[in-house]
């Protein structure tokens, strides 16, 4: 699994143009891509064909590169741009290969989500990959809003058409005051970073043209000091439909940083009143 540039051809390491060099088969998530990266460093193919292997045609392609692994053959696949595997259709073949008993190693190398953190300036220190949204705006709302109460930076990839749609809707559900870093076009000529509040940042790309390039969200973490009494009765709620009393107390104490003995106390109640509305209703 070879990690390529995600933009400037020269962040490629010598030890993943050593593995592309060797490599008995080669394949590319885009052809085109791996093709010109060997080419701008001197990396013969020397008779060698690029096999194409994508979302689209995975079950196709990899009984073959597989039997090529049975065959005792070595296979180098790189993604169109970044690490394997992340945010791309290499997991599959990882997946299978493994199954088949066949050594995976990785050749690490640029990723555009950690690109990202090093220069959005918003913490590292936990942050969870949420990759692409859904593009159906009511699907993407609600796969906001289950990222809601992760207790840490959230890094979304999006496309340039859509990015605008997904910062209104993150504003609406996580909060129009979180911080957030639009990174645009990472490690290449026209490299922009636009940091501020998901608010703002809507407001900025409701009034400008789509931007072009590949782009990276980073969103920080929600501040507890910001949740709404009916806010955490609302998520109360909801946790009690999946669960007892202890774990949804559990449960909003990890999504709000509130105290725990707090919010079991406020399940307790909320509860108590449940059952006296039920017995209200039975007896009218």
């Amino acid at each position: 699994m070879v990690s390529v540039p995600i933009g400037n051809a020269r962040d490629i390491t010598l030890r993943a143009l050593d593995v592309l060099r060797d490599a008995e088969v080669l394949a590319a998530e885009d052809t085109r891509s791996l093709r010109r990266l060997l080419q701008i460093h001197a990396v013969p193919l020397e008779g060698r064909r690029i096999l194409a292997y994508h979302d689209h045609n995975g079950p196709a392609v990899r009984p073959r590169l597989l039997r090529a692994l049975a065959e005792g053959r070595s296979v180098a696949y790189a993604a169109e741009a970044g690490t394997p595997l992340v945010a791309d259709p290499g997991y599959a073949l990882a997946r299978e290969a493994i199954a088949a008993g066949h050594p995976v190693t990785a050749v690490p190398g640029a990723s555009a989500l950690l690109a990202a953190l090093a220069v959005g300036g918003l913490p590292t220190d936990r942050f969870f990959f949420a990759g692409f949204l859904p593009a159906a705006k009511g699907q993407r709302h609600r796969a906001l809003e289950g990222l809601r109460a992760v207790p840490g930076t959230l890094v979304i990839y999006e496309s340039p058409r859509r990015v605008a749609g997904m910062l209104a809707d993150a504003a609406q559900a996580l909060g129009a005051d979180r911080p957030a870093a639009l990174c645009r076009e990472l490690t290449k000529r026209f490299e922009t970073v636009r940091r501020g509040t998901l608010g703002a940042l809507a407001a900025m790309l409701a009034e400008e043209p789509a931007p072009r390039g590949e782009i990276v969200v980073l969103i920080g973490e929600g501040d507890s000091r910001n949740v709404s009494e009916l806010d955490v009765e609302a998520m109360l709620d909801a946790a009690l439909n999946r669960g007892s009393v202890r774990d949804a107390a559990a449960e909003v104490a990890a999504a709000t940083g509130l105290p725990r003995r707090r919010l079991y106390q406020m399940a307790l109640r909320r509860t108590a009143e449940e059952r006296n509305d039920d017995g209200d209703d039975d007896g009218g």
